[in-house]
C-alpha cells in the first residue's frame, strides 16, 4: 500500500488573463480548479499509471470538504481529517505575461488533530510505501516529519521531499528517498549547482548524513540519480515545450515509485521518474500514463564510473 501524506492541502485556482494590470479590473480568459498539495499531486499521477495509493491529511471549512468532493470524485482513496479551526487554503495562480502566485495560510492543526494522523500511520506495515511532501501547516512543529518517521515501522520505505530544516530533521533516520532539486540542494550547502557533476558531488555529501536513495531534478538538463548501493547515474530530459513547472517534482516522486515498485530497478525507476515529470511539464495538467508512457524511449541513463 501506497500513502500520500498532504499536512497543508489546497484547492488550486488557476485562472488565465491575457492582460494582467494590478490596481485595476481583471477578467479571466479562462479558469479552473484543481485539487493541490504535493502528496495529491502524487497521488493523482499514481492513479493516471493505475497504481492505487491513499491520500492521508487535513481539511477544514468548506475549501475542505470540496477538496474531499474532488477527491472522491477522481476516484483517488482518501482519508481527510477534517479539524475545526480555519479552512483548507485557496492558492491563486494568475497566468499572464508572467505567472504570480498568492498562496493561502490554510488551517489550525492541533496536537489532537496531529495524533489522528499518526494513528493511521502505525497501521502501516512490512512493504509499504509512504510519502512525506510538501509544507506542515502553519502552527506545527518544524520537526512534524521526524516525529512521524519515528513512528512509522521500520519496515515501511519513506519518502521525504521537503526543503531545508524539515528535510536536513530526518537524515539520520535514513528515510528511503529524498529528491531535492538542484537549487533546494544548493541551498542545503549554500552553493549555487550547475551542473550534474556538482549535484553529485553535493548529492554524495547528503548520502553520507544518512539519506540512502537521492534523485536531484535539474529541469531541463536533465537529473542525476544516486542509489543506497552507491552507484551514480545522469539522466537526460526528454524533449518538449514547458506548460507548467507546477506539480513536475511531485510527478517525479510518482513515476519513481511506481517503476521502482513495478521493476524492482533502480535505473528503469529513474526513467519512468524523469517521464512522469516531463510529461507533467510539458502538460497543463499533471501528466497522464499515456504522456509519461511516451516519453520513456528519449530517456537515456549513464552510469558515473568514477565518483563525484
Amino acid at each position: 500500500m501506497i500513502t500520500t501524506l498532504s499536512l497543508n492541502p489546497s484547492l488550486d485556482y488557476i485562472v488565465d488573463i491575457e492582460d494582467f494590470n494590478i490596481g485595476k479590473i481583471n477578467r479571466t480568459k479562462s479558469e479552473y480548479m484543481l485539487p493541490g498539495g504535493k502528496g495529491l499531486n502524487v497521488s493523482q499521477v499514481l492513479k493516471n499509471l493505475g497504481m492505487a495509493s491513499t491520500a492521508l491529511g487535513f481539511v477544514a471549512g468548506f475549501t475542505g470538504r470540496e477538496l474531499t468532493r474532488m477527491l472522491d470524485e477522481q476516484n483517488i482513496s482518501n482519508k481527510m481529517i477534517e479539524v475545526e479551526n480555519g479552512f483548507t487554503r485557496i492558492n491563486l495562480k494568475v497566468r499572464g505575461d508572467i505567472e504570480t502566485a498568492v498562496n493561502g495560510m490554510g488551517p489550525i492543526v492541533t496536537d489532537e488533530d496531529f495524533k489522528k494522523v499518526i494513528i493511521e500511520l502505525e497501521k502501516l506495515t512490512e512493504g509499504d510505501v509512504l510519502i512525506l511532501s510538501g509544507n506542515i501547516a502553519r502552527n506545527m512543529k518544524e520537526d512534524s516529519y521526524r516525529l512521524i518517521m519515528d513512528k512509522v515501522p521500520d519496515s515501511v520505505k519513506v519518502i521525504v521531499d521537503a526543503t531545508k530544516e524539515q528535510l536536513m530533521s530526518v537524515a539520520d533516520l535514513k528515510p528511503f528517498l529524498i529528491k531535492p532539486n538542484h537549487e533546494e540542494l544548493g541551498e542545503l550547502f549554500n552553493v549555487e549547482i550547475k551542473d550534474k557533476k556538482t549535484a553529485g558531488k553535493y548529492a554524495r555529501l547528503l548520502q553520507e548524513k544518512g539519506f540512502r536513495n537521492i534523485l536531484v531534478s535539474m529541469g531541463g538538463d536533465g537529473a542525476v540519480m544516486l542509489t543506497e548501493t552507491g552507484d551514480e547515474y545522469h539522466a537526460n530530459a526528454p524533449v518538449g515545450k514547458l506548460v507548467n513547472s507546477v506539480g513536475a517534482g511531485d510527478s517525479m516522486v510518482a513515476g519513481f515509485i511506481y517503476g521502482y515498485l513495478e521493476l524492482a530497478d533502480y535505473t528503469e525507476a529513474f526513467r519512468y521518474g524523469i517521464a512522469a515529470g516531463s510529461a507533467s511539464a510539458f502538460s497543463e495538467n499533471l501528466g497522464t500514463g499515456e504522456e509519461i508512457m511516451n516519453l520513456l524511449s528519449q530517456i537515456k541513463i549513464g552510469l558515473v564510473e568514477e565518483k563525484q
